[in-house]
């Protein structure tokens, strides 16, 4: 009998101490995000974001996590591609793919954030949405934050370096170079419910229901959301990228992962 209770001591201890690795971990991995959003050397305009933008709530919700090969969907001037390389480490890597409109829009901000090598695991592309140039089944994870609703858009300047594209092609494009369970962030503008994309030129933003429909066709399971970014104030009716609703608008964050 005192052998067996000895036994029993021993799974207990065992067990309990598996349980605190466990919780160790995710403790750590939960830190990354608040750690990225904390690193120095970060600018100010970036810093001017966070209480926007919440991205350690939004990129840990994600799961995204040390070691992955991440690519920043139209990442723009890159303020989630250094947040990424913060959390990816220096065994992960993250791929800015911007198309020339992206860089344009941007003033080409890139270059100063990558400069120098400052930050060594990200890598800039010059891409057509239609043809990404990656391999199949690449990338851990893909974020794209605020620039679904432009794939639904047609700039009527016939000048504008925003090429017409099909949505489509550009979806399965995004699963073509995702592993199989890979990750999916979505960000994006809310419109008004029922709207379909109808309103992703008028005012740059896109139906949530629509979004999370249109990525489930293409190959995504929708896993999560949150509403860390939610602003029940918005009546969705302001063009989102100006003034009154710049910075202000309701915004839908849904994760995905790739089927198979």
């Amino acid at each position: 009998m005192p052998a067996m209770n000895a036994a029993r001591a021993r799974a207990c201890f065992v067990a309990a101490f598996l349980a605190l690795g466990a919780l160790a971990a995710a403790g750590a991995r939960a830190d990354v995000y608040a750690a990225a959003v904390a690193h120095h050397g970060r600018s100010a305009e970036d810093l001017e974001r966070d209480p926007i933008d919440h991205p350690a709530e939004v990129l840990r919700l994600s799961g995204i996590g040390p070691g992955m090969r991440v690519g920043d969907v139209l990442a723009a001037g890159g303020y989630y591609s250094e947040l990424l390389s913060y959390i990816v480490g220096p065994r992960g890597h993250v791929i800015m793919l911007n198309n020339r409109a992206s860089d344009y829009w941007s003033d080409n901000y890139w270059e100063k954030r990558l400069a120098n090598r400052r930050l060594p695991n990200v890598e800039h592309r010059l891409i057509d949405l239609e043809h990404l140039p990656l391999a199949d089944a690449s990338l851990d994870a893909e974020i794209l934050i605020k620039d679904y609703h432009d794939l639904y858009w047609v700039d009527p300047d016939r000048n504008s370096p925003w090429p017409k594209m099909n949505p489509a092609k550009v979806l399965d494009e995004m699963a073509r170079v995702l592993k199989p369970g890979g990750i999916l962030l979505l960000v994006d503008h809310s419109a008004k419910p029922g709207t379909g994309s109808a309103d992703a030129g008028r005012l740059h933003r896109i139906d949530e229901a629509f979004a999370r429909a249109d990525f489930e066709k293409h190959g995504f399971e929708f896993v999560a959301t949150s509403d860390v970014l939610r602003r029940p104030d918005d009546a969705r009716d302001q063009l989102s990228y100006k003034p009154p609703a710049l910075g202000k608008t309701d915004r839908f964050v849904m994760v995905f992962h790739k089927h198979g």
